[in-house]
């Protein structure tokens, strides 16, 4: 008997089918899910880890170092900062404490650092006064920028430094106020007789009620020069210069006025006659 091999039915036959997209993705998330509770834990033990550190006691302010200070006493920067010891050192906000050290008249600028484990460190940057401001018959030192810094006490006794006077806001101001643009120019008129250190010295008021002229009175010579509003060095020394031969002229004299060109114009003391001229 012979065996005859019959074909297989293709009907029957069972055909290979992929694997869709989404059983693809759910085959490689399932080894990552038996992870996620470890990576949940250690999430959640990084946190109350740093929230411990937060709030532990070691990173608490307990020590202020302040540097830069002259005017300003470590006191009084102490009690700026009133309320800092304690706080966490890494929660603090910087900007605020900083803030309340601007308010205090002599700061201008503060840097505030965290030292660790407990330590905050303050730099200070102190205003520099220019000069002694007379403001509604009270005298306060004022800054280049036109800051008044505080008023007049026994504790400045070492400052040296001259009156400004015309320096407040026109109109008035309460409290008193000195003006920008009168406190630029008194800062200018200053700043240019450093350079000659024997004219800073005898510098002993400066007014700048006209914010084009301002007027210089020295501590041994009793005439205003006016100035105008540049060359202020310059044209002091040209006034200098003619001092002794003016003198001879003129025994006495209210000002001087050294703002033109190749003339000097004089007023005597005491006379209401109009100018007279001098050339140089």
């Amino acid at each position: 008997m012979t065996t005859v091999a019959a074909p297989a039915d293709r009907r029957f036959r069972r055909s290979h089918v992929k694997p869709s997209r989404a059983r693809r993705r759910w085959n490689r998330a399932v080894p990552l899910l038996k992870y996620l509770p470890l990576a949940l834990i250690a999430a959640y033990g990084a946190h109350v880890g740093w929230k411990s550190v937060v709030q532990a006691h070691v990173l608490s302010v307990e020590r202020i170092v302040v540097r830069g200070t002259e005017r300003l006493s470590e006191d009084d920067v102490l009690e700026a900062l009133n309320g800092v010891h304690g706080e966490s050192l890494v929660r603090m906000d910087l900007e605020r404490w900083r803030q309340q050290l601007l308010a205090t008249p002599w700061v201008k600028d503060a840097t505030l650092r965290r030292s660790l484990p407990s330590t905050l460190e303050v730099v200070i940057w102190e205003r520099r006064p220019i000069g002694i401001g007379r403001l509604k018959n009270a005298l306060y030192l004022v800054d280049e920028g036109a800051t008044i810094i505080e008023r007049l006490g026994p504790q400045h006794a070492d400052l040296d430094l001259p009156i400004i006077d015309g320096l407040g806001v026109p109109g008035g101001a309460s409290p008193p106020a000195a003006d920008p643009a009168r406190a630029e120019l008194a800062s200018r008129v200053i700043a240019a007789f450093k350079p000659n250190q024997d004219v800073a010295r005898r510098l002993s008021q400066v007014d700048v009620s006209d914010v084009h002229n301002a007027r210089v009175i020295l501590a041994d010579d009793p005439a205003a020069i006016w100035l105008g509003d540049d060359r202020f060095l310059e044209r002091l020394q040209g006034y200098l210069e003619m001092a002794p031969a003016l003198r001879e002229r003129v025994e006495r004299i209210d000002h001087v006025d050294v703002r033109f060109e190749n003339r000097i114009y004089v007023r005597p003391a005491g006379k209401q006659a109009r100018d007279k001229g001098t050339r140089p």
